[in-house]
Formats: structure tokens, C-alpha cells, sequence
């Protein structure tokens, strides 16, 4: 009885017992709390404990001052959207370059003491900044330098009405383009362990920095496709909508006009770019922020390898849908708005054309799924800011276009009157929300399993335990690479260990049925198909993937270049009201273009992992 409560004979016998008694479900039971402390045993300091209190201070310190700049930041854009008294262009241009100038000069700082400290190790999340997360970031940085090129070229041409800052403006926010694209590159996977609080701030600063420059470029996109919506609505009999356009043309010719129109006309080609590519750098940033002061996980990432042999069939049928996508597209913006006939023909084509899509998206999620739930596998749950941040958004921005669906849906179940191509909208609007559904699902299942060599060692684990008495069951060693395993580690111990050592491995019938409850499993497994097993596998998961990515590019290409029959059909407007379903869909919008292209991103993720 004595000996129960007796500590062990020196501390490396202590060690091993405490090491040993948290490794697995242990054959002895654990000390209880009124059994006296070891004079060797170590007391919990509390200064590890209140030494987290003020990081996580500083985290909601620097989350609300970002909360703060983008309000104001919201607030100026919105003031200017409705033409409020005493705030013009100007202001809201002077918030944003400011604001621009400030994340440079942190950015500068942050770059130079890490030049000046490069011999130091630094922690690396292998998760974050992926090489083509990277590479999509520069290109569309690319595009939004030769944005800011032609609205230098637009002040030059109206440069006798427009304020220095109309100027100033696209000369800034090119260079914080450049120097944030070499930011993103080279630091995008740190993890900061010094100057933490002031980084936090730096970081999330930057964060909403470019929410905002997000939020502007949607402002003016939206305005230029409201105009043209406009414009559009008479020819389709709606003549009791107002049409008063809300330009902001400025009052003075431009020299020479014809490059002028040119302009003017290309720079909303290219806000599509420039949005992405805003919405991207702001997420990169996002999960720096999060990784400031973060333990490292021991489990590391896989390196993604893309692959291009076994693909052939989801290849061309993705490439058939976006031959498909784009003359669609064309036809839709050649005939739409011409004449009520031709509108109304071009809306049925779009719908028939959506419909096909989404039909054939959303079986091939299902086979997807279908094939990862008769393979029953865990999911990797290690948290890990960039993989949370990659479900989270997909969720959230998918919620944009259910809102838009559950609105046409409404109109066309309550209107008085049906034209003939609104009847194609409701299976539309049904199979959007459907296919979303699915394909979520998908990738989010996809990006959380665990790699196939990681299962494997889970399936070979076997639970050591170390016990100061008689041992509870025998040791069975039938694996040879278990037994070699445990050997040295039995020669290393302690005398007072030595010989207690309990192996728990499946050896009688009914031990194997106590593992099978512990693990949740069945005796006898679902397999999958043998044209499914192996390689076939991956292959057929490949060209699922690879048949995804390509339809949400496609899918993501009419409504960024003006091909959005939620304007054009004119039924919702007619049922909810004009300005109610044009502020739906200006807010909903922007987040059902950023869910293709995310989604996009992480099938190529998924692509690259199978």
C-alpha cells in the first residue's frame, strides 16, 4: 500500500512515469490530486499563463483599430456613392492614399530589420503563401499596375476639371502594389516572435488597407455596370423604372476624345483583376496576422506537386465549358439591351447554358464525395489559420449568390406577370444554390483529409504503458518493426521501469473487437470498387478537380464582364423594387464573383494533393 504512494527512486524514474502515463489510455489508473507532490515533480508557474494575456490584448487591440479604419473608410465611400453634401472624390482619394502611406512606411520597416536579421531562423507556416497563391497574386497585381497606368492617362486627359489627388491617387497605389507583391512573396509565410503588438497593428492595418481599396474598386464597378442596367431596362418594357444615370463624367472635354473613350471604357474591363487581386492580398495578410506569436505545429505540409498525365477527360470537357462560357458571353453582351426580342432571347440562352453547367458541377461533386465517403477516412483537424481561413471563405462568400437565388426565387413565385424566359430563371437560381452546396462539401473534404502515409501510421500505432506494479497485459509483439521499435527504448530504462512494460496489440479475438469499438470502425469495412482502388482513384478524383477548376473560371467570367441577368430580367425589380433589388445585388454580387475564383484556388489546392 505504502509502495503505491512511495515517488520513484530518482528523478529519471519520475520522468519516465509522467512521460509514459500521458502517451495513451493507460493500464494504471493516474494519481489522484490529494496524493502528495514529488519533491522533484515541477510546479506550474503562473507567469506562463498571465505571459498570454497580453498578446491576446494586443490581438483585440489591433483588431479593433482595423474595425475603426474601415468604417471610416466604409462610411467616406458611402457619402460619396449618394453625392453627400461637403464630401467629393477628393476626400475619399486623400483617406485611402493616406492610409496607403502608412502601410508603406510599415512595410519598409518590417523589410528592412528582416534583412538586417536574415541569419536568424525564422518560423515558417508551410501552409500559408503557397507558390501559386503567389504567382495569381503578381498577375493580377500586373493587370492592376496597368489599371492605375490608364487612369493616369485619364487625368492627364481631363486634367483642367480634376483634383491633384484624382493624380496622385493611381501613382501611389501602384507603388503600394509593387511593394506589396514583394512583401507578399518573401514574408507571407512568417511567423512574428518579436515586436509582436506592434506588428499585429502593421499587419491588420494592411488587412483593412486593402478591404478597402476592394471596396472602392467594387464602388466604381458597380456604378458603371448600374449605368449600363439602366440603359438596358427600356428596351425590355420597363419604362415605369427610372433610368436617370449616376455618372460622374467629369464637366470638361478631355484632349484627344477618342483615346479618352478608349480609356474610359478599358479601365472597367480591367476592375475585375483588381478587385481579385485586392481580395487576395487582404486574405494573404490575414493569415499573417493570425500567425503572429503561433506555435508551430509538428506536422508539416506535403509539397504539392501539379500533375498533368491521367487528366484528359476533365481537361477537355472544362476547356469545352469555357469555349462554351465565352461565346456565350459574347452573344449575351451583342444582343442584350438591342431590342426586347433579342433581350429575351439572349436571357433563355444564358439560363439554358447555366443550367447545363451546374447540372454536370454538381454531379461531379457528388461522385467526389460519393468516392471519399466509401473510402472512410479521419480529417486532418489541426488548426491552422490559412486552411480554416480557405473554408470559412468559401462559406461566407457562397452566401452572396444564395441570397441573389432565394430573391429570383421569391419574385418569380409572387409576380403577376410571367415573361416566357423567367421560368428558366427559377431552375437557375434553384441548381446555384445546389451545386454550392456540393461543391463545398467537396473541397472542404478534400483539403482536410489526411495524407495516405499518415493513416497508415496511425493503423500501426500501438499504446505503451509504463506502470509502477504488475503488468495488466501480456506483451505480444507480432510486427517486427513494433518490436524493434520498443527494444532499445526498454534498454534505456530505468530499473525500477524495466519489465513493466504493457503492449496493447491485437492478439486475441477479443482484444481485436476492443479495438475496432475504440477506433469506431466495423468489422469488415466498405471497399471501394477494384476499377477505383489505387491509382485509378486519383486519376478519377484528378479529372474531377481538374473539371471543377475550369468550370468555376468559366463561371466567373460573366458576371466580372457585365454578363449578370439578376440586372437584365427585370422581374425582381418589378416585384421587390428598384432600388431594394439593386442594393441586393451590389452587395451580393461582389461575393459570388470572389466565391469562383476561391473556389478555383482551392480545387487547384485539391488537384495538386490527390
Amino acid at each position: 500500500m505504502l509502495e503505491g504512494l512511495r515517488s520513484p527512486a530518482s528523478p529519471r524514474a519520475a520522468a519516465s512515469t509522467s512521460v509514459a502515463g500521458s502517451s495513451g489510455p493507460a493500464a494504471c489508473p493516474p494519481p489522484s490530486p490529494s496524493a502528495p507532490r514529488s519533491p522533484e515533480s515541477p510546479v506550474p508557474r503562473r507567469g506562463g499563463v498571465r505571459a498570454s494575456v497580453p498578446q491576446k490584448l494586443a490581438e483585440t487591440l489591433s483588431s479593433q483599430y482595423g474595425l475603426i479604419v474601415f468604417v471610416a473608410g466604409l462610411l467616406l465611400l458611402l457619402a460619396w456613392a449618394v453625392h453627400a453634401a461637403g464630401v467629393g472624390k477628393s476626400d475619399l482619394l486623400c483617406f485611402l492614399t493616406a492610409l496607403m502611406l502608412l502601410q508603406l512606411l510599415w512595410m519598409l520597416w518590417y523589410v528592412g530589420r528582416s534583412s538586417a536579421h536574415r541569419r536568424l531562423f525564422r518560423l515558417k507556416d508551410t501552409h500559408a503563401g503557397a507558390g501559386w497563391l503567389r504567382g495569381s497574386i503578381t498577375l493580377f497585381a500586373v493587370i492592376t499596375i496597368i489599371l492605375g497606368c490608364l487612369k493616369i492617362g485619364y487625368f492627364i486627359g481631363f486634367s483642367e476639371c480634376l483634383s491633384a489627388t484624382e493624380g496622385v491617387f493611381p501613382v501611389m497605389h501602384a507603388v503600394h502594389t509593387l511593394l506589396q507583391v514583394y512583401f507578399l512573396w518573401g514574408h507571407a509565410k512568417d511567423i512574428i516572435q518579436s515586436f509582436k503588438t506592434l506588428e499585429r497593428f502593421g499587419v491588420i492595418h494592411s488587412v483593412f488597407t486593402n478591404l478597402l481599396l476592394w471596396a472602392n474598386g467594387v464602388l466604381n464597378e458597380s456604378k458603371h455596370q448600374l449605368n449600363e442596367h439602366k440603359e438596358r431596362l427600356i428596351t425590355l418594357g420597363f419604362g415605369n423604372i427610372t433610368t436617370v444615370l449616376d455618372d460622374h463624367t467629369p464637366q470638361c472635354n478631355c484632349t484627344p476624345p477618342t483615346l479618352c473613350t478608349a480609356i474610359s471604357h478599358g479601365i472597367y474591363y480591367l476592375y475585375p483583376f483588381n478587385i481579385e487581386y485586392q481580395i487576395l492580398a487582404s486574405t494573404m495578410l490575414y493569415v499573417l496576422w493570425k500567425n503572429i506569436g503561433r506555435k508551430v505545429d509538428s506536422h508539416q505540409h506535403q509539397k504539392m506537386q501539379f500533375k498533368s498525365d491521367g487528366v484528359t477527360v476533365g481537361a477537355v470537357l472544362g476547356l469545352t465549358a469555357l469555349a462554351a462560357t465565352i461565346a456565350v458571353v459574347v452573344v449575351y453582351l451583342i444582343h442584350i439591351g438591342r431590342s426586347k426580342t433579342k433581350s429575351e432571347s439572349a436571357l433563355i440562352m444564358f439560363y439554358l447554358y447555366a443550367i447545363t453547367l451546374l447540372m454536370l458541377m454538381g454531379a461531379a461533386g457528388l461522385a467526389g464525395i460519393r468516392i471519399y465517403r466509401i473510402e472512410e477516412k479521419s480529417l486532418d483537424e489541426s488548426k491552422n489559420p490559412a486552411r480554416k481561413l480557405d473554408s470559412d471563405l468559401l462559406v461566407g462568400t457562397a452566401s452572396g449568390s444564395w441570397l441573389i437565388s432565394w430573391g429570383s426565387i421569391l419574385a418569380i413565385l409572387c409576380a403577376e406577370d410571367h415573361p416566357r424566359y423567367t421560368w428558366y430563371n427559377l431552375p437557375y437560381s434553384i441548381l446555384v444554390m445546389v451545386e454550392k452546396y456540393i461543391q463545398n462539401l467537396f473541397i472542404i473534404e478534400s483539403i482536410h483529409r489526411e495524407p495516405e502515409k499518415l493513416s497508415e501510421d496511425i493503423r500501426t500505432l500501438r499504446v505503451v504503458t509504463v506502470c509502477n506494479g504488475k503488468p495488466v497485459a501480456s506483451s505480444c509483439l507480432k510486427s517486427g518493426g513494433v518490436a524493434g521499435d520498443v527494444a532499445p527504448r526498454g534498454r534505456d530504462m530505468p530499473p525500477a521501469a524495466k519489465g513493466n512494460v504493457c503492449m496493447r496489440e491485437g492478439c486475441g479475438k477479443e482484444e481485436e473487437k476492443q479495438e475496432e469499438s475504440s477506433w469506431g470502425g466495423s468489422p469488415s469495412p466498405v471497399r471501394l470498387p477494384r476499377f477505383l482502388q489505387g491509382n485509378a482513384k486519383r486519376k478519377v478524383l484528378r479529372n474531377i478537380a481538374a473539371f471543377l477548376f475550369l468550370c468555376n473560371i468559366s463561371l466567373w467570367i460573366p458576371p466580372a464582364f457585365g454578363c449578370r441577368p439578376e440586372y437584365d430580367n427585370g422581374l425582381e425589380e418589378i416585384v421587390f423594387g428598384f432600388e431594394p433589388w439593386i442594393i441586393v445585388v451590389n452587395l451580393a454580387m461582389p461575393f459570388s464573383i470572389f466565391y469562383r475564383m476561391h473556389a478555383a484556388a482551392s480545387l487547384f489546392e485539391v488537384y495538386c494533393n490527390i
